[in-house]
């Protein structure tokens, strides 16, 4: 399974972070022992919603669709 998830930052709770992943809990971990260049500054992390996918390329689409304008507004819609 490959999973997109998002991430809120515990101390900052307007900071947020989009990925995707096959390994969720391994990937929780790199970016809470600050092992991510994108996320080391607002750690530590808390997972605020993912979904899995079967299919790797779908759950990257998914992921860059969520960076965009319309992503993020389907995620203050839906998530």
């Amino acid at each position: 399974m490959f999973y997109v998830y998002i991430l809120q930052s515990i101390n900052f709770q307007d900071r947020f972070y989009i990925g995707y992943t096959s390994d969720l809990k391994r990937r929780l971990y790199e970016h809470n022992h600050k092992m991510s260049a994108h996320t080391k500054k607002y750690a530590p992390w808390e997972i605020k919603n993912y979904i899995a996918f079967r299919d790797e390329n779908t759950a990257k689409q998914f992921e860059q669709y969520l960076k965009t304008g319309s992503g993020r507004r389907f995620i203050k819609l839906h998530l």
